[in-house]
């Protein structure tokens, strides 16, 4: 069981949630010309249910977000208005259900890297993002009116301590939640957060949106050039937060040390786009400043993810409290001295 934005209650296993939800993808293909010809092929998580639906023209694909994810289909359909040539352009979406359908990406980073794994790969990626990020950020209060997350510097201080007055989420001494121990040490880390926060936006970096999941599995790699997808993570934060899961992931995936030199290039290329208004030690700075502060967005992220029925978030209850939990793990550009 999960809720629609109006918190209507909907199981996406009933044939009554299922039957609407086909007749409102087939609605929305023939006025695109296009016709399904088999069965959905459906992936189910508590965030999203996703169908694969064939059609004379390719397949398509389908998402329903939860109640916690619920903005991405009216994100993906603004990004699309923005910068139609980094994402790819809805068939439609149904912003108050929480419904989108896109058309076929192709390929994913993960792919090319599987044939190809040098990191050129990920050097020409990133300044794509980076630039729909520049593009996207004098709507960034706009966002946030449409129901996409506020994550700025100015506001995440609060929602850590909001986030750690949740005792719940966080399965304070339960199998897989924090330790007491390290609960009173997050607690105690509030006032130098706070001021972390408070430099940051100091800076004056525009906040913007932030994918927060960009790993090689959620960049499409084809001809058109590099177009990114899955935004049901994404907030409206500082856009250099992106950074903590995209270098963890190159670092995790490669086996590379926390000095190795490929990874500070990969931070410099996404940087670049920033440097006519920038010198580069301040934006290597604001960049460490955002890292370092990321865990609690990334907490808060899941958290959403799993506003849904218990029983259907059990098997992945521990990311909340896990990432939180990351706050005092070192950077990926940093050897981990933890003990």
């Amino acid at each position: 069981m999960t809720t629609n934005a109006n918190g209507h209650g909907l199981d996406w296993s009933s044939e009554q949630w299922q039957s609407r939800a086909r007749s409102w993808v087939e609605a929305q293909l023939s006025r695109a010309g296009r016709r399904v010809t088999g069965l959905v092929e459906p992936r189910l998580r508590p965030w999203s249910l996703v169908w694969r639906v064939p059609t004379d023209d390719g397949p398509v694909w389908f998402k329903a977000n939860n109640r916690g994810t619920v903005h991405e289909a009216v994100l993906i359909a603004t990004l699309a208005q923005l910068t139609p040539e980094r994402v790819l352009t809805p068939i439609a979406v149904d912003p108050e259900q929480g419904w989108s359908l896109l058309p076929d990406g192709g390929e994913s980073l993960r792919d090319v890297l599987a044939r190809d794994p040098d990191l050129a790969h990920w050097e020409r990626a990133l300044p794509g993002y980076a630039a729909l990020q520049l593009a996207t950020a004098p709507r960034a209060d706009e966002l946030v009116s449409l129901g996409v997350p506020d994550h700025r510097p100015e506001a995440l201080a609060g929602l850590f301590a909001e986030l750690l007055d949740d005792r719940e989420s966080l399965l304070i001494g339960a199998e897989g939640g924090l330790s007491p121990d390290l609960y009173e040490r997050l607690r105690a880390e509030l006032p130098s957060y706070a001021q972390r926060c408070r430099r940051l936006a100091d800076i004056g970096i525009a906040a913007t949106v932030q994918h927060d999941d960009l790993h090689d599995g959620n960049v499409f790699a084809g001809r058109a050039g590099c177009r990114y997808f899955d935004w049901g993570d994404a907030s409206v934060a500082h856009p250099f937060g992106t950074l903590l899961v995209t270098l963890r992931s190159i670092r995790y995936v490669k086996e590379l040390a926390a000095d190795d030199a490929r990874l500070a290039r990969l931070r410099d290329a996404y940087l670049e786009a920033w440097t006519d208004r920038y010198d580069h030690r301040t934006l290597v700075e604001a960049a460490d400043l955002a890292i370092n502060l990321g865990a609690v967005s990334r907490s808060l992220s899941w958290r959403r993810a799993l506003d849904t029925a218990e029983e259907s978030r059990a098997e992945y209850a521990d990311a909340v409290p896990g990432w939180l939990g990351e706050l005092f793990a070192a950077s990926p550009l940093q050897p981990d001295s933890r003990p």
